[in-house]
């Protein structure tokens, strides 16, 4: 009987552990809803600041990077002006950019921009700069004008 107790003891210890990392390693991660609320802080600065400036503060400023979210800036035509994740993207064509399993995921954001406006994307996989392993992403982007600004969460 005593040894039943102890073995149920450790078992709730080892689950309890295991929910806290979890709940930790959550914690570290964006949320649909950050990411959406990021978008529309971006949104709202390019419109106050223009877009040299915008451009400037989403690759290489603080104010729109946590934890996994930053912000992806980039023409209809699938020219990145902006990249939180990665700043030798700026100014390179990506529209013919497929991921691992042959995805034009950057065709697929610029089509969901260019035909609804605004909205989530299907998933794709994309380097997760947190962990720098390949990750199954969507993205949340808006157009404005002839570009739009997106960010995404990993799953």
């Amino acid at each position: 009987m005593k040894l039943f107790s102890l073995l149920k003891g450790l078992l709730c210890a080892a689950g309890l552990s295991l929910m806290m990392a979890g709940a930790t390693y959550a914690a570290d991660k964006g949320t649909a809803a950050e990411a959406e609320a990021m978008v529309k802080k971006a949104v709202a600065y390019l419109k106050a600041n223009g877009p040299e400036k915008a451009a400037e503060e989403f690759t290489n400023g603080k104010t729109f990077k946590d934890r996994d979210l930053y912000i992806s800036y980039y023409e209809l035509s699938g020219k990145v002006l902006g990249h939180g994740a990665n700043a030798k993207l700026v100014g390179k064509d990506l529209i013919g950019l497929k991921d691992p399993d042959g995805k034009l995921f950057i065709q697929m954001i610029c089509d969901l921009a260019k035909t609804k406006g605004k909205g989530w994307t299907d998933s794709y996989k994309f380097r997760n700069p947190t962990t720098d392993k390949m990750a199954e992403k969507i993205i949340y982007v808006e157009r404005v004008g002839e570009t739009w600004i997106g960010v995404g969460i990993y799953k």
